[in-house]
C-alpha cells in the first residue's frame, strides 16, 4: 500500500475535523493552479500559471503576488495568528521579489511554490494550532532580523558608492 504525502495527511485531518470549509478548499485548488497544474513529464516537478504569468514583464509577479493574496485573505478568515499570516506574507513576497529577476525569478517560481506552502501553514495550523504558531513565531523572528539586516545593509552600500562617485566626481 503507498504511503500519503504528509501533505495529504493534513489536509485529510483539516477535511474530517472541521468539515470541508469552501475558502480552505479553494484556496487548495488556487494553490494547485499556480503551483502546481502541469507535471514536467518524467520528473516530480510541477509547473503552474505563477512562474508562465510571472513572464509578463512588470506586472506578471504582481498579478501572481495579488492571487496569492487569497490565500492569505483565506488564512484570516479561518482566525490563522498572526504570526502565521506573517510568515505567509513572507512566503508571497519572497516570491514576488526574487520573481522579478528575468528567468531566474521565474525558475525560483518553480521550486519554491510559495503558495503550496502557504496552504500547507493553514492546514497545518488548522490540524495543530499551538504548535504551527509557535513555529511560524520563531520564523517571523528570523525574517525580522534578516530585513533589519538587509536594509541596514543597503545602507552602507549606498553610502559606500555616494562615497565612491565623490571621489570619483570631485
Amino acid at each position: 500500500m503507498a504511503t500519503r504525502s504528509r501533505a495529504t495527511r493534513v489536509s485529510t485531518a483539516v477535511d474530517a475535523t472541521l468539515g470541508k470549509s469552501g475558502g480552505v478548499t479553494r484556496a487548495r485548488r488556487l494553490a494547485r493552479l499556480l503551483d502546481d497544474l502541469i507535471r514536467v513529464p518524467g520528473t516530480n516537478i510541477g509547473i503552474g500559471l505563477d512562474p508562465i504569468i510571472g513572464l509578463i514583464p512588470g506586472v506578471g509577479d504582481m498579478i501572481g503576488g495579488l492571487m496569492s493574496s487569497y490565500i492569505l485573505m483565506v488564512a484570516a478568515q479561518e482566525g490563522v495568528p498572526a504570526s502565521v499570516l506573517t510568515r505567509m506574507l513572507g512566503n508571497i513576497a519572497l516570491d514576488s521579489v526574487v520573481g522579478v529577476v528575468p528567468v531566474l525569478g521565474d525558475l525560483f517560481d518553480v521550486g519554491m511554490k510559495a503558495n503550496r506552502r502557504n496552504v500547507e501553514l493553514l492546514e497545518r495550523y488548522l490540524a495543530t494550532p499551538s504548535k504551527t504558531n509557535a513555529a511560524s513565531r520563531g520564523i517571523v523572528a528570523v525574517v525580522i532580523l534578516a530585513a533589519i539586516m538587509l536594509i541596514v545593509g543597503v545602507i552602507a552600500a549606498g553610502v559606500w558608492v555616494a562615497r565612491l562617485l565623490g571621489r570619483l566626481v570631485g
